[in-house]
């Protein structure tokens, strides 16, 4: 079956950096489109920022353009979540999500399989 595991997560200091990894496993991952995903205390789930099955699209919610690069690398099956510039407000569990139909999408409901998360938490 699909395995989406989420690691890299941790404390830090506002301005400070963290690089996420989502290892997937029980698909041809080369062929899915991936996000990332991220849900704050008391809040919703939100988008984060998608890419393509290729890795030539990709797309960021405004609170993180500029900030926040997402990648992957096919041949390691593995997809990366490079946060630049923290701020408190970041501080959430970051979800790792794929989606079995063509072309990244920005919505929780286009995404078929999930990883369980992992927490990064940004201190003020």
């Amino acid at each position: 079956q699909v395995q989406l595991v989420e690691s890299g997560g941790g404390l830090v200091q506002a301005g400070d950096s963290l690089r996420l990894s989502c290892a997937a496993s029980g698909l041809t991952f080369s062929n899915y489109p991936m996000g990332w995903f991220r849900q704050a205390p008391g809040k919703e789930r939100e988008f984060v920022a998608a890419i393509s099955n290729s890795g030539v699209t990709t797309y960021y919610a405004d609170s993180v353009k500029g900030r926040f690069t997402i990648s992957r690398d096919n041949a390691k099956n593995t997809m990366y979540l490079q946060m630049n510039s923290l701020k408190p407000e970041d501080t959430a569990v970051y979800y790792c999500a794929s989606r079995r139909g063509p072309g990244a999408r920005t919505t929780i409901r286009e995404m078929d399989y999930w990883g369980k998360g992992t927490l990064v938490t940004v201190s003020s």
